[in-house]
């Protein structure tokens, strides 16, 4: 294992991923203030989800031509360009520019953000070698979503502390430091394929594939339809509560599913005694409906709001932690040796595409009939997610893969 590349790559994707999630607050918080609609707000996030789906396809077939570590040199200055860019806006500009340039702004983020997550993952099984590869990508992953729960209480402490100019500014230099430091510290060419896979090949997929993409889709979708612009609006302007409360619930909640995430697979394994990961996927999903209804039904009687949306989505966090894990998973099993980056990507890209689907759905719900519209759409999507489940096939057990050995997340 080359330590000193994974370091660097590792290091370099935390940097980014405490921007990213810091981005999506200061952004949120900001234009809340300014008096956008959740619908508005939604929509300034949407160009940054539709370049999630591109980048995803086409992340892994340019990094497999050009070397990984371009592609992740070329993640972190496009977000510094995006972070840049967004100091340019001016409150006095017409709702409608507005609108238009920080789409365009987030839609530059949401492909530095893939082209960099795509990177860091797939180097570090190129520097891993095959004995550590598992554990390293755990370390990797796990602290990914902790990370960016980080960032989500960096980004409404800054826009309070520096305000929303300074913020960018500082976290716009945090990151040329990084490109700085990786420009002159990694020098090895990482994951350039010798053979050059065929443009047609990204959306050449398996059955398998397919159905576990299809269900990504609403997963994700399910938790974006209420995360992403419903709760934290509702509670900044229903529950009244500070830039710092709203941003520290998301982080806590963020921080909290990705240690569960990580844990999955020791979670889920019975005491060392492997299970039937299909069967776990259709069980998982199943309780995750359950919940899903039982907090919409909480909060639509509007008993003890508060409390149901504080306790509940901490038990719904949980669950989708569970189900995302397994998903994750999944995509490693059904997968081929010799087009796992393909489909990964793929995988991702519906991962994408739902979050895209949620966002979007996350502020017009919101605005047709608040919090609890919102919870009813997440509840609609984790059924249709059950329902996929159960068209999922058998793993292959020519793959020899178990989910004791494998820990994934998003």
């Amino acid at each position: 294992m080359n330590l000193r590349s994974y370091t660097l790559v590792t290091a370099g994707y935390w940097v980014f991923t405490l921007t990213d999630g810091a981005l999506r607050m200061l952004v949120l918080l900001h234009f809340h203030d300014l008096g956008y609609s959740a619908v508005n707000i939604a929509f300034l996030f949407l160009a940054y989800e539709f370049m999630g789906i591109v980048t995803n396809l086409l992340g892994g077939w340019v990094g497999s031509r050009r070397g990984l570590n371009i592609t992740l040199i070329a993640g972190l200055i496009t977000q510094i360009v995006a972070l840049s860019t967004l100091t340019l806006f001016n409150d006095s500009w017409p709702q409608w520019f507005a609108v238009i340039f920080v789409m365009a702004v987030q839609a530059l983020s949401g492909v530095a953000k893939d082209l960099t997550k795509m990177s860091s993952k797939s180097a570090v099984k190129a520097v891993a070698g095959d004995g550590g590869l598992f554990r390293l990508v755990a370390i990797l992953t796990g602290s990914k979503n902790a990370l960016k729960g980080v960032g989500f209480f960096l980004g409404a402490a800054l826009l309070s502390w520096v305000g929303y100019d300074g913020a960018l500014w500082m976290m716009a230099g945090a990151l040329g430091i990084t490109v700085v430091a990786l420009v002159g510290l990694l020098r090895e060419d990482i994951g350039k394929a010798k053979r050059k896979a065929p443009l047609r090949s990204l959306l050449s997929k398996s059955t398998e594939i397919n159905r576990l993409s299809a269900a990504r889709f609403f997963l994700f979708g399910s938790r974006d339809v209420w995360f992403v612009v419903a709760l934290p609006v509702f509670l900044a302007e229903q529950l009244d509560w500070a830039h710092e409360a709203v941003g520290a619930f998301l982080a806590i909640w963020v921080i909290g599913y990705g240690i569960v995430q990580s844990s999955a697979p020791g979670l889920l394994t019975r005491r060392g005694v492997v299970i039937d990961e299909v069967a776990a996927t259709r069980r998982w999903g199943c309780v995750l409906a359950i919940v899903s209804a039982v907090l919409a039904i909480g909060v639509s009687i509007d008993l003890g709001t508060t409390s149901v949306v504080i306790v509940g989505l901490v038990i719904f966090g949980i669950v989708f932690a569970l189900n995302s894990a397994l998903h994750s998973f999944l995509v490693l099993a059904y997968s081929q040796d010799d087009a796992i980056s393909m489909d990964v990507g793929f995988y991702y890209s519906a991962n994408a595409a739902g979050r895209l689907v949620g966002t979007l759905l996350s502020g017009l719900l919101y605005l047709a009939g608040g919090l609890s519209i919102a919870l009813w759409g997440s509840a609609i999507f984790v059924g249709i997610t059950w329902l996929l489940t159960l068209r999922l096939p058998p793993i292959p057990q020519s793959n020899g893969i178990s989910l004791s050995t494998v820990k994934v997340s998003e």
